[in-house]
């Protein structure tokens, strides 16, 4: 069976990746210790938005790179493109998580601060955990296929139909609903209640975190083709 190559320059990938790493380690740090505005309610936990909202936003490229190499496998991309479809959905989905769980906390010193609550099942915390479920279960789905290039062409439709429900649970059906999070209906967006001096650190830490997916998604890649070549199946 032919290998498609993977061949990395080694020199380039770890000057990109330490360019990466200090622009991610300058942003934490401006986050954590520039001034910002008070923002009503928010307070100091608007500091939050430089974290929660880039995960989303990274989760919601590393999805469109999956599909693409999941679009790829169908047309006979072989399974160097499932390697990459898997990786990508797979640091894909701890992002996303790292966003459920930045936003839990945050709503919890925000909307429910003074009682137990943690969960209040709020559509937009609703529908990110139920994308996270569907991606959960293309990761099982593909467990029950031993057979590689079959679980390959399987996964990838299944991950096309995953990727197609992201914008719609992720943006277009939280907008539609009454919630307490920013951008829902009937409340403004964060962009609108958010001074302009934090865009400053948001818009570098969303290139950030987007880039450690890069760095994380590449060495993932890396290794699983390793294995690929070795066992002729990159998940044994």
């Amino acid at each position: 069976m032919p290998f498609e190559q993977t061949a990395v320059d080694v020199r380039r990938y770890r000057i990109i990746r330490t360019v990466i790493l200090v622009w991610l380690t300058a942003v934490i740090l401006a986050a954590f210790l520039l001034p910002i505005p008070r923002i009503n309610i928010l307070e100091h936990t608007a500091r939050n938005l430089y974290f929660h909202v880039p995960m989303w936003f990274t989760m919601m490229a590393a999805v469109f790179v999956s599909a693409w190499h999941s679009l790829q496998v169908l047309r006979g991309g072989g399974l160097i493109r499932d390697i990459r479809a898997l990786q990508a959905a797979r640091v894909g989905a701890a992002f996303g998580i790292m966003g459920l769980v930045t936003g839990i906390v945050w709503s919890k010193y925000t909307w429910y601060v003074g009682t137990d609550v943690w969960w209040n099942f709020d559509p937009r915390q609703t529908m990110a955990a139920l994308q996270l479920l569907i991606y959960g279960a293309y990761f099982v789905l593909r467990t029950a296929v031993d057979e590689p290039e079959r679980r390959a062409r399987v996964a990838a439709v299944y991950n096309l139909f995953a990727a197609v429900t992201v914008p719609f649970l992720l943006y277009v059906l939280p907008r539609q609903l009454q919630s307490l999070h920013p951008g829902a209906d009937g409340n403004p967006a964060f962009s609108e209640i958010t001074h302009p001096i934090m865009r400053l650190i948001f818009y570098p830490a969303v290139i950030g975190f987007i880039g450690l997916f890069w760095v994380l998604y590449t060495q993932r890649v890396r290794i699983a083709a390793v294995k690929l070549r070795v066992t002729r199946d990159p998940e044994n």
